[in-house]
């Protein structure tokens, strides 16, 4: 199928629920994201801070960029003044970072950001613990932050087939937000993502509550590198 019939078969599946696609269209060219764009998708994630900031010069302006991927503090100035929706956040010196730089580009709205919350066995995933999570709200410096929003959590499943054990990881996931909605956020209604699900395990994550997939090879194909 071509990249605009995936869309198109994505919009399908989607309809009738809470869950929206993300396009991740890292190590792929300007022009297919452009035939996500054409078949009506404005949803776009990167991993890399460089093929973001690469791409976007090329692209529509009205393309919601999410940063998906591992974010090192001094990479944040190249994205804060464009960037819709960071969902990597795993630390508060990070995300402290992201509200500064968002300050000094002085955006009129602040950025979207989720906590990347450690759900796989791999050690190679990045992510804090559910614990973590919690000592950052409960800070001193995020309550003075004003040019961030928490909109949700994030997380990476293990790469596996074993579908219990994504279900697990999923269902982990899901009790982490419902507990950080309820201490936190209960009368914030921006607090209501939950990014989990990827091409191999989508519906599944669906099926366990995911408000939005991180879709790539399902897309736009095979990528020549990594996962």
């Amino acid at each position: 199928m071509s990249i605009a019939e995936n869309i198109l078969y994505f919009d399908e599946q989607l309809k009738n629920t809470p869950c929206r696609l993300v396009a991740v269209s890292k190590t792929h060219s300007p022009e297919k994201i452009m035939e996500a764009y054409d078949a009506g998708h404005r949803l776009f994630g990167e991993n890399k801070v460089q093929e973001l900031v690469d791409k976007r010069d090329l692209l529509p302006h009205d393309i919601a960029w999410h940063l998906i991927g591992h974010l090192q503090r001094n990479k944040v100035k190249y994205i804060a003044q464009y960037i819709d929706t960071i969902q990597s956040v795993d630390s508060l010196k990070l995300l402290e970072e992201i509200n500064r730089r968002a300050e000094q580009f002085a955006r009129t709205l602040p950025i979207n950001c989720m906590l990347q919350i450690s759900i796989a066995d791999e050690e190679t995933k990045y992510g804090m613990t559910y614990e973590e999570a919690v000592a950052l709200l409960q800070s001193e410096q995020y309550r003075q932050m004003k040019y961030v929003s928490i909109t949700g959590v994030m997380g990476i499943a293990t790469n596996t087939e074993d579908e219990q054990k994504l279900r697990q990881e999923f269902r982990y996931l899901r009790e982490c937000f419902q507990n950080l909605k309820e201490t936190f956020f209960i009368a914030s209604d921006y607090f209501r993502e939950i990014s989990m699900g990827m091409t191999s395990d989508w519906k599944l994550a669906i099926e366990e509550g995911s408000t939005m997939i991180r879709v790539g090879s399902g897309i736009f194909g095979a990528r020549s590198y990594d996962r």
